[in-house]
């Protein structure tokens, strides 16, 4: 991943010499400082710059190197979206790629989080899909958790969902989020933890989102 190190007497020296020397707004960077110090008669900050177009060529990069060891050929499509990017991967095995119960898909966005963090020292938000599996999955669970709010909302009755990882409960959360007469709540302790839809029935308890 390509990096570019500026220093000045203050941070905000520095960035603006960044963003003037690649002539990029703010929010299409990654700055960090890397040193700082301060003697009697000087200052000094060094930052460290990285470009989120070039976060988005080292995913695929990665995706590319590490579907090669796995023999497969693969295809990639990137949408880039107000929350966040989704690179969509097609494959002539996408059933290896997902893996059962996308544990493979989930272990590859983990791996490229964790190699994306260690270069620039934060997470990136993207979403890792094969041949549109996430968004089909996404559909099915918002889908589902409207069907489950109806009836709890007619019935006044809790209703615990299954268990489910943090990105799924956060659909759900977001799916509900206007949903009138209900209002949902992450419950458990991981790996069983789970969300659960309850009736608004006493005054509205504070939204219990996913951190």
């Amino acid at each position: 991943m390509k990096k570019y190190e500026y220093q000045a007497k203050t941070f905000n020296d520095a960035k603006n010499e960044a963003l003037v020397n690649l002539m990029e707004q703010e929010e299409n960077l990654y700055i960090r400082e890397i040193e700082s110090s301060q003697k009697l008669f000087s200052k000094k900050s060094v930052i460290e710059v990285v470009k989120k177009e070039d976060v988005i060529e080292h995913i695929k990069e990665m995706l590319k190197e590490i579907t090669k060891l796995m023999g497969l050929t693969i295809n990639m499509e990137v949408k880039k979206r107000e929350n966040g990017v989704t690179i969509s991967i097609y494959s002539d095995n996408n059933a290896i790629l997902i893996g059962k119960d996308a544990r493979t898909l989930n272990a590859l966005t983990t791996i490229i989080k964790q190699s994306i963090y260690n270069e620039i020292g934060e997470y990136y938000n993207f979403v890792l899909d094969v041949s549109e599996y996430k968004e089909k999955q996404q559909h099915f669970i918002e889908k589902a958790a409207i069907k489950t709010a109806r009836e709890v909302r007619r019935s006044k009755v809790p209703a615990k969902l299954d268990r489910m990882n943090s990105y799924e409960r956060r659909i759900v959360h977001n799916a509900l989020t206007n949903f009138k007469g209900v209002y949902t709540e992450s419950e458990g302790e991981e790996p069983n933890r789970y969300v659960v839809i309850k009736p608004e029935i006493e005054e509205k308890k504070d939204d219990n989102k996913e951190e």
